[in-house]
């Protein structure tokens, strides 16, 4: 929409203040502005529309948040342009994005950056034809298999705000779970919104979702999408052309009409916070809109966090959990390498990286025509290598960087800066051999491709991600999180090199294990059809006999007690100060903190940065972000030149 020129513009009549979110991410300018609307503008000046604004002497961008009768300014600026008349920010959006950033300690227009994808002018422009009304979709019987699910799908139906910590039984086909949910949402005539971690699941869910509601009835929202396919399916949520939005993280602000329903799934992976400021987690967001709103909340996946046994233990939440009978016929056969019983029968399991059991265990899965699904924490060759001679790490002449081997024929290249070490000495000894730190899954691909002729092997990973595969004799090795489906089940999964995911400096190192490990152990076939998982660890470790029992709640109850003894979140609330010295000095020096406030550190960063963390009670949550955020507006203001970064909650503290 075109503006208008200076010497003809006259206020409008009615409401002709407009208040403005300028997108100048500068936390001493977090406030909106008025502006006078011009009569011209008037009918395209709507709440939620773009507009461009004169600020400092410069055209910049801004969100009209509202129009007023008046303002507590003398003389105001006019709205310089109206972008479109589209009005892509919804009133419960823009509202959302402002407890949003008060939580995080940010500033309304960095929220509203990731809320709204970016305009596209001719997808706005495109016919635009309302679908007519469909059938509802019957009210589905799903659930059965845990006692609180066929009451949470009543709730959804009738539009109650259930609010659900599901833990979901080994081989659930958890997206069959979810549409039911949402069919029930959509039958009471409310909307939904689902977030998952990554494209794999997007596309399970979508499926899962068509055959419930039918084809055209809801959309996917990602960033991977493009520009003007995201827009387009986000203005089909915004206008109300579909009643239910999934996505990853880029979906926990789709603006649903009528919402009644937001659900995450596995909100322990990492790939639900947003690396982005002000750093919103998807799950925080959800269950911010849910109690907002007053919807209802599903939180879901095969392990449980810290934070969502916070949910059920403040009453927040019902857990919705299958009985132990029900768990016991689900569960594959789960044994560890490391306890009493199987090092009396082989002394080595302590140390060997692939014990007998899990040996024995893959071989006669194979035999029985089935696959073995084997998951290596590592991804590449060999990730980390050392001197075979004297043990220590080799490391890059250049930059000190670790070395790894990309092949079995490769030359050693450093990790961070790419160089080839083909001649390299190790500097303790001289000796040139060298021998694994850390074996990759390339690697034990191909160890065990040797070691099992004839039988195909199929890697996962970073480089290409398997969503499926057949159900016959056969090798699967994948990292983390690429475990591809397998037709049937497989007959065995294999657990390998715990110590690296239970030996990560980390607050969540237990807990990520065992998320892993569970996502893993839930694509076996139960006990009784031959389904058997092992796992090389200790059995007396806690993450260990959580994946024993198949009972994450009760390992999520014992961290979140243990999380409370020590003063670490969720059971507090914490925030990290991250930049030079002198500048994380000056942003702690200006800020008023709640007197309660306890700041530990300096802890060493990256880039010769260093760390300071402040905890408070989780009641002195919104003082702490409100001083953090006051205190980085003040050295915005004064135009500090190093910048600091403001985390709260972050998922690393160390």
């Amino acid at each position: 929409m075109s503006g208008t020129t200076r010497s003809d513009r006259r206020p409008a009549e009615g409401s002709p203040v407009a208040r403005v979110c300028v997108d100048v991410p500068l936390a001493h300018l977090d406030r909106p502005f008025d502006y006078l609307v011009p009569e011209a503008l008037d009918a395209d000046a709507v709440p939620g529309t773009r507009v461009k604004v004169r600020f400092a002497g410069q055209l910049v961008d801004g969100w009209l948040l509202e129009r007023a009768d008046a303002s507590e300014h003398p003389r105001l600026a006019y709205l310089d342009k109206v972008v479109s008349p589209e009005p892509a920010l919804a009133p419960e959006i823009a509202r959302l994005a402002r407890v949003v950033a008060d939580r995080y300690a940010g500033s309304l227009a960095d929220v509203l950056r990731l809320a709204v994808p970016p305009r596209h002018a001719r997808v706005e422009k495109e016919p635009h034809q309302p679908p007519e009304a469909g059938e509802p979709p019957p009210v589905p019987d799903g659930w059965r298999d845990y006692p609180a699910g066929p009451a949470l799908l009543r709730a959804l139906a009738d539009g109650r705000p259930a609010r659900a910590v599901w833990s979901a039984l080994a081989g659930e086909d958890w997206p069959a779970r979810y549409a039911e949910a949402v069919a029930a949402t959509v039958a009471g005539g409310r909307g939904a919104v689902v977030v998952v971690a990554d494209a794999r699941d997007l596309d399970r869910l979508d499926a899962a979702l068509t055959g419930a509601l039918g084809p055209g009835r809801h959309v996917q929202l990602t960033a991977a999408l493009g520009p003007a396919r995201r827009y387009r399916a986000f203005l089909a949520a915004r206008r109300g052309d579909v009643p239910v939005v999934i996505g990853t993280r880029a979906a926990m602000f789709a603006p649903v009409h009528r919402l009644g329903l937001v659900a995450i799934w596995d909100d322990g992976d990492d790939l639900h916070a947003e690396p982005r400021a002000p750093y919103p987690h998807a799950r925080e967001v959800l269950l911010t809109r849910a109690q907002l709103a007053d919807v209802a909340a599903v939180v879901g996946g095969y392990a449980r966090t810290a934070e969502a046994q916070l949910l059920v233990e403040t009453g927040w939440a019902r857990e919705v959990v299958a009985d132990r009978a029900t768990v016991r016929a689900r569960t594959p056969a789960i044994a560890p390498t490391g306890d009493d019983p199987q090092l009396a029968r082989d002394p080595g399991a302590a140390t060997a990286r692939l014990p007998s059991l899990a040996w024995t265990t893959a071989r006669d899965a194979l035999r029985a025509d089935a696959p073995v699904l084997v998951q290596v924490p590592r991804r590449g060759y060999l990730p980390s290598v050392a001197c075979a001679t004297c043990r220590t790490p080799a490391r890059c002449p250049h930059c000190a960087g670790p070395l790894a081997l990309p092949s079995a024929e490769g030359a050693p290249a450093c990790r961070w800066c790419g160089r080839v070490a083909a001649a390299y000495a190790c500097p303790e000894c001289g000796g040139r051999r060298l021998r694994a730190s850390v074996t990759g899954a390339r690697r034990t691909a191909e160890e065990l491709g040797r070691a099992f002729p004839g039988v195909p092997v199929r890697t996962s990973g970073r480089e290409e991600v398997l969503a499926t595969v057949p159900g016959g004799a056969g090798l699967v090795i994948a990292t983390p999180g690429a475990e591809p489906v397998a037709d049937g089940g497989y007959g065995a999964v294999l657990l390998l090199d715990s110590w690296a995911l239970l030996t990560r400096a980390d607050l969540r190192a237990g807990e990520e294990a065992l998320r892993r490990w569970l996502g893993a152990a839930a694509l076996a076939r139960p006990a009784a059809a031959g389904g058997r998982v092992v796992v090389v660890a200790d059995g007396g470790l806690a993450p260990v006999q959580a994946l024993l029992r198949w009972d994450a709640a009760w390992f999520a109850a014992r961290e979140l007690a243990e999380r409370r003894d020590l003063g670490f979140p969720p059971a507090v609330r914490m925030a990290s100060v991250t930049g030079p010295p002198a500048a994380v000095a000056d942003l702690l020096a200006e800020a008023r903190l709640p007197e309660d406030a306890e700041v530990l550190g300096p802890v060493p960063a990256d880039d010769d940065r260093e760390r300071m963390l402040v905890r408070v009670p989780r009641a002195r949550a919104a003082a702490l972000a409100g001083a953090l955020h006051a205190a980085a507006g003040v050295r915005a203001a004064r135009k500090a030149a190093d910048p600091v970064r403001l985390q709260v909650d972050p998922l690393a503290l160390f």
